[in-house]
């Protein structure tokens, strides 16, 4: 990768001259303007491979303008230039996104050598991403299987929106795959040799996950005897998941919305705000305009998070993924039984996998696979195998009338069919209860509750 269109931004004309002698000299196409107003112009007209920038310049500084740069063209190089004195500008102008300074004055080699150096690093970045995409089968992250038309849509939103730094809000379904979409965006994005946190807001109580998010001054609270970094300033020149935005408590709301607004952070008892550069990508199983409707989710925010929204199809929609799902669960599990070669499903498994209407959706069938490859006996997994609901040859029909003589109170008849789901989604994960909310499309907290008011401890 080699650059060959260079913007030159400089208010002091002999020092665009310079550069334009230097750089044309060296093969490069150099345009110079002399101010930051001009440069978007120019930059909304001609595409540049690098631009190349003062720090300190009226009106429209360095540091506006690399931020203005980034917002627009998220792929641009942007290269600060820097008198002595002006390093601190400098600095502020690379934690903005630039990717290097040029220390005023310069000589043509250092102007050269920054130049090759950003081309370097701009090579290994496309490189490794294209070992990526070879690596995972053409797909952008590895476990997203999916040659079915409503996952084909998906993955080409993907690839168009990655690039950006454009907040996306996925919803589907519980188990649909919203976290691998999400890495999927960071590893296609110009981000992706930067952090990826994810916080599951429906998991951490209220009150804990300001300072998991936002962090904390010493002396906070009671027991905060340290100051501690939110996940938000982890994340920084990287991308923060939120998964289960709509489990976010109304009173968080409002300080996510200021911090998308605003970039910057203020830890709980502090009174500084710290700037952090962060792509935020948000998930939810629940309908969230029906929960802005019901005023349990702030419109604005939700307009906030939801720039781009991508939706991912239930494996129901999706059948024709169903059977290569399985055998990618399948090689995934296999090393746990190490002395069985060839593991393989039966006709009659495979059946009832594709029979089965799949509520939990792909991570319920990883479960179901990962169960039968354990409980399998030899090479061939067995109809027998499989959970019981995925062995049931009835599915409940859908608004079937009672049974004479049945109790028809909608109150009882509903916490016994929540209690009975909420025993079978334990089961299936074993009494993990982080699963078994996933699986139940219920935050973590509404769960526990559950759990204690049917007794089911």
């Amino acid at each position: 990768m080699s650059f060959r269109t260079v913007l030159v931004v400089d208010d002091e004309e002999p020092l665009r001259q310079l550069l334009a002698v230097i750089l044309r000299d060296r093969g490069y196409e150099a345009r110079c303007v002399g101010s930051g107003e001009e440069a978007l112009r120019e930059l909304a007209a001609h595409d540049y491979d690098l631009v190349l920038t003062d720090v300190r310049m009226p009106r429209l500084d360095g540091i506006a303008l690399t931020r203005a740069i980034l917002e627009r063209q998220p792929g641009t190089t942007v290269i600060v230039m820097s008198a002595y004195g002006s390093h601190q500008a400098a600095i502020e102008a690379m934690k903005a996104g630039a990717y290097d300074f040029l220390p005023k004055p310069f000589k043509p080699d250092d102007v050269l050598l920054c130049l090759r150096k950003a081309e370097e690093r701009e090579r290994l970045t496309r490189e490794n991403r294209r070992l990526r995409t070879e690596l995972h089968g053409g797909f952008p992250s590895e476990g997203i299987v999916g040659a079915a038309e409503p996952m084909q849509a998906v993955l080409r939103q993907v690839a168009k929106v990655a690039p950006q730094k454009t907040t996306v809000l996925i919803h589907g379904e519980s188990g649909t795959g919203k976290e691998l979409v999400a890495r999927a965006l960071h590893e296609r994005s110009p981000r992706a040799a930067m952090p990826f946190v994810a916080v599951n807001c429906g998991a951490i109580p209220g009150e804990l996950l300001e300072t998991e998010l936002f962090g904390h001054a010493r002396g906070a609270f009671t027991d905060a005897v340290r100051a501690k970094k939110g996940l938000a300033v982890e994340a920084d020149g990287g991308t923060l998941f939120l998964d289960e935005i709509g489990e976010l408590p109304l009173a968080l709301q409002v300080k996510l919305l200021r911090f998308l607004q605003e970039e910057e952070v203020r830890p709980v008892g502090d009174t500084r705000s710290v700037t952090v550069d962060v792509r935020v990508v948000a998930a939810s199983a629940r309908d969230l305009p029906a929960a802005v409707a019901a005023g349990q989710f702030r419109e604005d925010l939700y307009w906030r998070l939801a720039v781009v929204g991508i939706r991912l199809p239930a494996l129901r929609e999706r059948p024709a993924d169903l059977e290569p799902l399985a055998r990618h669960f399948l090689a995934r599990f296999a090393p746990l039984r190490p002395e069985v070669r060839g593991l393989d499903f039966s006709p009659e498994a495979l059946e009832r996998l594709r029979a089965h209407r799949w509520p939990g959706n792909v991570r319920e069938l990883m479960h179901a696979v990962e169960r039968a490859v354990v409980l399998a006996e030899g090479p061939i997994i067995r109809e027998e195998d499989l959970p019981d609901a995925v062995r049931s040859r009835r599915e409940p029909a859908a608004g079937a009338p009672p049974a004479p003589g049945d109790d028809l109170s909608v109150k009882r008849a509903t916490a016994a069919l929540e209690a009975r789901l909420i025993r079978e989604a334990l089961s299936r994960t074993g009494g993990n209860r982080t699963r078994a909310a996933e699986l139940l499309d219920l935050s973590y907290r509404a769960l526990l509750y559950k759990i204690r008011d049917y007794d089911l401890d």
